[in-house]
């Protein structure tokens, strides 16, 4: 070291020897000036050099004699520093990032974490025992409260949101975490679009994902109040009778004295509500400007009525305003709705999911008037829908309920009562939107009782007007509008395909139940008939369509035919099953006489195309079907009431009315008539089955079936005929316009007689297929 320090002295002494000859010879200044610099250069690298070993040699020896203080010792010197900020500072008006504090908190947390991964699962540390033991929580919810210095509530939050969502061991059974956290939920949502939103909002769905791992926790939030009586005349003396301790010596005077013990614990416990806070604070935050915001507290709503805790569902539809949030809301945006709308635009619009009403109408092509609002109603609506679908049983029923009353009868009934034909229009397209989207079970069910009514007894004709909305409904459906009847009969199609058992017995199966559309005969009388002949004058062994060597095509080719299906009726049961169904399916295919039959004359309009729609739609009804109790066979005839008057219903009396003028009726309203039909046709129901599918059935006097409306369909067909000249090459024409075979030319004489015989024509192939598709269910599937 000494050597080293006489070789710089002698270095630096000799340079500046040679610097003052330079200097006073003159001769080269800039030389010695860079000679200057390089040597003190040399001299800062070397004394560098030396400072920075001997700082490492320093550094080693405190490690060495002094190691890291413990993490408790560690964390509770971040606290002080802390708490020791607000004894001896005098400006709390400077912002909390301009202090220590922020850096303080993060630390504990950190320490806090390491501490748990260094111990075994479930194991409490010190530090964590020294911040329960210390109620830290509890004085930090106070300075959040205060918001000493500025911005010290949002420091807070952010210390609980990471505090719980970084520590797996549960928190929130300890009564020093989840007190403070009740309370600082209470202070969340208190200001509308607050500075501090966001980090509220994190920390309420936080906690609100804790109860969802840890349901019974949400006990802990319910906080007990006392009810005040408007009635008594001193509601604060009745507070402190029920607030104060017992002493157990009876009161000497008071009516409340002479009650039976169990009357007062009853009445005390009349007074105490539980309040919900979370959800109240939640759904303050959904009324904030900032979408985002309104996202997640919905989020963290849905995860709030998801708990199975009997307490917290109950006190989640009475002492909060979520039932005024869904359908306040609800009605509010089909209020801002235009009254008129393209229906085609209702129907069409692409599907909207609740958290994703993302829209720009810059960048939408198919911008139309509304569909900004149309969309907003429609997310609301599956917000709606999917929150009742995850709520707890009980709070789902109530929720659902809360909507039928508040909206569907309160605001949408009025439209859909409405005279105006472009209104009625509008409603109805928007009806059956809503049919449509709906999935959860409790609110389709109240859905349903607000459409159809709630009552299971036989239709009669003069009880058909007692529920008004369903009445008109169903009138709809024969309107003189033929958008208003293609429209309504839209909306009955979408509902018979909803998954509720009520929906087809309201409008059907309640006529048909005592089966007392047939004929009340004892059977020895009866002779059954086929198109007015003997069964036996038909004979189809020999059709290659049905005969005994059935091809794999003609079979659907499926290995799994359906187990939930109708056995056949038991005045028409065969030993070998298939007699029976190729007659019935020859009924319906011999139909229409031969020359008002075209689609054998065009490729890809046969029988087989409807056989395998109806075999996967077959299935997918008995899918539907199968938990419903639907017996297999018909209700036993001796059990009927036969001699009651049969009544088909008030809606198959207008499908039946529309049914029969069916050649005089615009080609769209016909497709939609059939489609419906088609529809109830295919219900896995013996009686459905019985009275839609089975031509060989007697028929009481005055009583009609599907087949027989048919039949007299033909009847008056083939009267027409024989007036209308070239009438099979002028039916061949128009099927082949409507495919698209064939430009638009001239107009064609009896367009709708013709359009009417060629639907009528698909539609008796179709029954033919779903009756042969649902025989041969039966037959497969009986023992």
């Amino acid at each position: 070291m000494e050597r080293r320090g006489k070789e710089t002295s002698l270095y630096w002494s000799q340079g500046l020897y040679e610097t003052s000859n330079l200097d006073r010879g003159g001769n080269n200044r800039k030389k010695i000036e860079e000679f200057s610099r390089s040597s003190r250069d040399k001299l800062v690298q070397s004394k560098n050099k030396m400072f920075s070993k001997f700082t490492s040699i320093l550094q080693h020896a405190v490690e060495a004699l002094a190691p890291s203080l413990p993490l408790q010792e560690d964390f509770v010197y971040h606290w002080k520093a802390i708490t020791h900020y607000y004894i001896e500072t005098s400006d709390d008006k400077a912002p909390v990032t301009d202090t220590n504090i922020p850096s303080h908190l993060e630390q504990m947390l950190d320490i806090l974490t390491q501490e748990e991964l260094e111990r075994e699962s479930g194991e409490t540390g010190p530090c964590m025992e020294y911040l329960l033991h210390h109620k830290i929580l509890e004085t930090l919810y106070t300075l959040g409260k205060a918001d000493c210095p500025p911005g010290m509530k949002q420091q807070v939050l952010t210390f609980y949101t990471k505090l719980l969502g970084r520590i797996r061991q549960p928190l929130l059974p300890h009564i020093n975490v989840h007190r403070p956290v009740q309370k600082l939920i209470r202070l969340c949502g208190e200001i509308l679009a607050a500075p501090t939103e966001n980090e509220e909002i994190q920390f309420l769905c936080i906690v609100c994902a804790k109860l969802k791992q840890d349901p019974y926790l949400v006990n802990f939030f319910l906080e007990n109040k006392l009810r005040p009586d408007p009635k008594s005349a001193n509601a604060e003396g009745v507070q402190e009778d029920f607030a104060s301790p017992d002493t157990g010596q009876p009161l000497s005077e008071g009516p409340a004295a002479q009650q039976p013990e169990e009357l007062k614990a009853a009445a005390a416990q009349s007074n105490h509500i539980n309040n919900y806070n979370i959800v109240t604070s939640l759904l303050n935050l959904t009324k904030s400007p900032d979408g985002r915001i309104v996202v997640k507290a919905c989020e963290g709503l849905m995860l709030l009525v998801s708990l199975p805790e009997p307490a917290a569902a109950k006190c989640l539809t009475e002492n909060t305003d979520l039932c005024e949030l869904l359908t306040e809301r609800l009605s509010a945006f089909y209020k801002a709705l235009p009254t008129s709308m393209d229906p085609l635009d209702i129907e069409t619009v692409e599907a909207v999911n609740w958290g994703l009403d993302v829209y720009n109408m810059k960048d939408d092509a198919a911008i139309f008037t509304g569909k900004r609002a149309l969309i907003s109603f429609l997310s609301w609506l599956d917000y709606c829908d999917q929150l009742i679908k995850e709520a707890q049983k009980t709070a789902a029923a109530v929720l659902a309920k809360a909507v039928r009353e508040r909206f569907f009868m309160s605001v949408m009934e009025l439209q859909l009562m409405q005279t105006s034909e472009v209104g009625i229009l509008t409603s109805t397209a928007l009806l059956n939107r809503i049919i449509r989207q709906v999935t959860s079970e409790a609110l389709l069910k109240e859905m349903v009782y607000f459409l159809l009514g709630e009552e299971t007894g036989p239709e009669t004709l003069a009880s058909i007007s007692q529920n008004p909305l369903r009445h008109r409904l169903v009138e709809h459906c024969d309107h003189l509008s033929d958008e208003i009847s293609i429209m309504t009969l839209r909306l009955f199609e979408q509902l018979i395909q909803k998954p509720d058992q009520h929906i087809v017995h309201s409008l059907v199966l309640r006529s048909l139940g005592e089966r007392n559309y047939l004929e009340n005969k004892p059977q020895e009388d009866k002779e059954p008939l086929e198109n007015g002949q003997p069964h036996e004058s038909v004979d189809l062994e020999e059709d290659p369509l049905f005969g005994e060597d059935l091809s794999t095509d003609n079979r659907l080719s499926s290995p799994d035919w359906l187990s939930t299906s109708p056995t056949q009726s038991p005045d028409h049961v065969k030993p070998d099953g298939k007699t029976e169904v190729h007659k019935i399916v020859n009924s319906f295919l011999c139909l229409v006489p031969d020359e008002a039959k075209s689609s054998s004359l065009v490729d890809g309009t046969g029988y087989d195309t409807y056989l395998r729609d109806a075999h996967r739609q077959f299935r997918d009804y008995c899918g539907v079907c199968q938990r419903w109790d639907w017996r297999g066979s018909p209700k036993p005839i001796e059990k009927c009431h036969l001699d009651r008057p049969f009544f088909e219903g008030h809606f198959l009396k207008v499908l039946f009315d529309r049914m029969g003028r069916i050649l005089d009726q615009p080609y769209d309203v016909n497709l939609q008539v059939t489609s419906v039909l088609s529809k109830l046709a295919l219900l896995p129901h013996p009686h459905m089955h019985e009275y839609l599918l089975d031509p060989y059935i007697n028929l009481g006097p005055g009583c009609r079936s599907l087949f027989s409306v048919i039949v007299r369909v033909v009847g008056d067909l083939m009267l027409r005929i024989q007036r209308i000249p070239d009438f099979t090459p002028k039916l061949l024409l128009v099927r082949k316009r409507l495919l698209g075979l064939e430009p638009e030319g001239l107009n064609i004489d009896h367009m709708t007689l013709l359009e009417g015989v060629i639907v009528l024509e698909e539609f008796c192939k179709e029954l033919a297929a779903i009756a042969f598709v649902k025989f041969h269910a039966a037959a497969t599937t009986s023992p």
